[in-house]
């Protein structure tokens, strides 16, 4: 499986597309807007986008999925149901946050700990990870070692828990359960800023140690 980076809107939210080498099946993860630079970026790599994936409900990684679901005809997998309370506001959280319109949506499947979200011929762990918001997911692939872990853990900090439904008790906890117990080697993209492994992470993360 393939993986590739695209910032999108203005918190430069890390947007991933994914595909599947033999089938070029791809799925984008959380497309929080700048849809032309994510359908460019898709068109680029001659891949056929299957799916949306959600890590989470905020603004800038959900922005987008419901018109980006429309236009396409994709389905919208994740994130937990947790989250869906963050999703059936989105109006009020482009207000809060500056962001233009976004169009509503409800995921065609919500997800839970042990799924799995197959892209192409690819399978994704989906692991349940509280605390930034208490439907938040995270996409492992095993064969690759990488994890897409939205906004529970960044290179050098952790998740803000200071929103609606945030807890940062639970946040600790989901790091250490959920990814810890993934292994020193496994390389994480994050929602924001530069990708890191867990190990280098659980060694020298100041919010960890």
């Amino acid at each position: 499986m393939k993986f590739t980076i695209i910032p999108v809107t203005s918190f430069e939210q890390n947007c991933t597309l994914m595909w599947c080498e033999q089938t070029l099946r791809a799925a984008v993860v959380d497309p929080g807007g700048d849809l032309e630079r994510i359908r460019s970026v898709v068109e680029e790599h001659g891949l056929v986008l299957e799916k949306i994936l959600l890590t989470h409900g905020h603004i800038d990684h959900a922005g987008g999925a419901g018109e980006l679901a429309r236009s396409a005809g994709l389905p919208i997998e994740g994130p937990h149901i947790g989250d869906k309370f963050w999703i059936d506001d989105l109006a009020a959280q482009c207000a809060m946050f500056g962001f233009p319109p976004a169009e509503g949506f409800e995921p065609g499947r919500w997800l839970a700990q042990g799924d799995q979200v197959r892209v192409g011929g690819e399978v994704l762990e989906v692991r349940h990870c509280p605390g930034h918001t208490p439907g938040h997911v995270i996409y492992y692939h095993a064969g690759e070692r990488v994890a897409v872990v939205g906004d529970v853990l960044f290179k050098g900090s952790i998740g803000r828990t200071d929103l609606p439904g945030g807890d940062h008790a639970a946040l600790l906890a989901s790091i250490r359960a959920q990814l810890w117990t993934l292994g020193d080697e496994v390389e994480f993209i994050p929602g924001h800023g530069p990708l890191s492994t867990i190990g280098h992470e659980r060694a020298t993360n100041p919010f960890l140690t």
